[in-house]
């Protein structure tokens, strides 16, 4: 399918950016991300998927596109970026660094003494005969 040109820009460098994209199976709306039409996304993509530059998923009439390895490096020199810039998904998060070791346990109860014991408030006594009839 013939794609405009920058429309096709529009479609990489969304998908470059976020390294995902998800579009609904309806070829006469617009994209709600990309403001092209969701024909030309889907079609786009699924380009991109047939030369294994990304991978598809479809459920629940939606198409999940994953941007794999040797897409990022497609699209990388598609776009005429850097080799420093990945997309959203292949960044790592900073983790917070744990301060200290473990954290201290604080005791079960309020009082401090572990497992709270059941008191016996009735008990039989030593002496205690049932008798059935």
């Amino acid at each position: 399918m013939l794609i405009p040109s920058e429309e096709r820009r529009k479609i990489h460098s969304y998908l470059f950016q976020e390294g995902v994209v998800v579009a609904q199976k309806d070829y006469n709306i617009n994209h709600t991300d990309i403001d092209t039409r969701n024909l030309y996304v889907i079609k786009a993509l699924q380009s991109l998927t047939s030369k294994g530059y990304a991978k598809t998923r479809f459920s629940w009439q939606y198409y999940y596109y994953t941007l794999t390895d040797s897409g990022v490096e497609y699209l990388r020199n598609w776009l005429g970026l850097p080799n420093g810039v990945v997309p959203a998904t292949h960044k790592k998060a900073a983790r917070p660094q744990p301060t200290g070791g473990r954290p201290e346990r604080r005791p079960r109860n309020n009082d401090g003494e572990g497992y709270k014991r059941r008191e016996n408030k009735e008990t039989a006594g030593g002496n205690f005969q049932p008798q059935y009839n």
